[in-house]
């Protein structure tokens, strides 16, 4: 779509306007709001000070009415066993192939397998980190990857021109490419398009995890959050200090400082909003040795033609 053809109520420099999101998510989804305001609105105890290294601001008092919330995941590694356990995929990628109706071979947030020092493996799910410093904005020339006043990373098809500078510029290598037709259920290709929800998915342009913004917006925690069966991703606010797995309430600054938490490629500069707690699914019971996991799935049958792409391009290798 030509720049002076975009939709009622966008803006040229920032993309689409978004709606202002909630929080009661945070404390609907445990059931104990009670408990989740007064972790939220109290004050850090000692100790419990956000380490240099986590990037983490301790939270000011009570939140104003209207005030932007900053969206953050914490992943703990010591819960993730790359669902081995249950001998099924990786749930969490499962579930945001499903909920966005990513095209094959689309995995917004893969559950990689990597090495340990020492020996054996953890699995280490990772979607788009989500930077304060995003390098993918810094190059896109049209302005369709932008970041909301939240700080997440979106992207609108229907500004992308297909250049992947924003690919180039990923040092995650979280962003996907629509070589051919994309392969979709139905219910995608019926759908009406919006950058928050990136379905019905556009030949010729990138796509990538948009963070479940719209969830947000509608007091629901994220897909992955949600379909993860050891409740190892926390979602919630920055601004706050509060997130949530659906079982429990945690402060972050806290959690991160007392359990070592760290970011992926911190040392570039581009303050990701997605931390990371240490570990090899241990707390589940998995042993560091016990290697391989299943290989995702996509329900839905490809289009004719569709499934001659892959990542790399027509005919390419995973």
């Amino acid at each position: 779509m030509p720049l002076s053809e975009r939709r009622d109520g966008e803006d040229a420099n920032v993309g689409p306007k978004l709606p202002t999101i909630g929080r009661r998510f945070l404390l609907r989804s445990v059931g104990i709001g009670a408990a989740a305001l007064a972790l939220a609105g109290s004050p850090p105890t000692s100790g419990q000070a956000a380490p240099a290294s986590t990037g983490v601001a301790q939270p000011e008092p009570a939140a104003a009415v209207g005030r932007l919330r900053r969206w953050g995941m914490v992943i703990d590694l010591r819960r993730c066993d790359g669902c081995q356990s249950i001998g099924k995929p990786p749930q969490c990628t499962q579930a945001c192939i499903t909920g966005h109706y990513s095209p094959e071979p689309m995995e917004w947030i893969q559950v990689f397998e990597g090495p340990l020092q020492g020996g054996g493996t953890q699995f280490i799910p990772t979607p788009c980190q989500q930077c304060q410093n995003p390098p993918c904005v810094n190059v896109c020339p049209v302005a369709a990857t932008f970041s909301t006043p939240e700080g997440v990373v979106l992207i609108d098809q229907n500004r992308c021109i297909g250049c992947r500078n924003c690919m180039e510029a990923c040092p995650y290598d979280r962003r996907f490419f629509n070589w051919g037709q994309p392969p979709q259920p139905t219910d995608a290709n019926d759908a009406k398009y919006h950058p928050m929800m990136q379905y019905p998915a556009i030949r010729g342009t990138v796509m990538k995890c948009d963070f479940c913004i719209d969830m947000a917006g509608s007091d629901r925690r994220p897909h992955c959050v949600q379909a993860c069966p050891n409740h190892a991703i926390y979602y919630g606010d920055l601004e706050e200090d509060v997130a949530t797995n659906g079982v429990e309430v945690i402060q972050i600054s806290g959690f991160l400082n007392n359990n070592a938490g760290y970011r992926l490629k911190e040392e570039l500069g581009t303050e990701p909003r997605v931390f990371y707690i240490p570990g090899h699914g241990e707390l589940v019971g998995r042993d560091s040795h016990q290697t391989g996991r299943k290989p995702s799935e996509w329900p839905w049958q490809p289009e004719p033609g569709s499934a001659e792409w892959s990542r790399n391009g027509p005919g390419g290798h995973e």
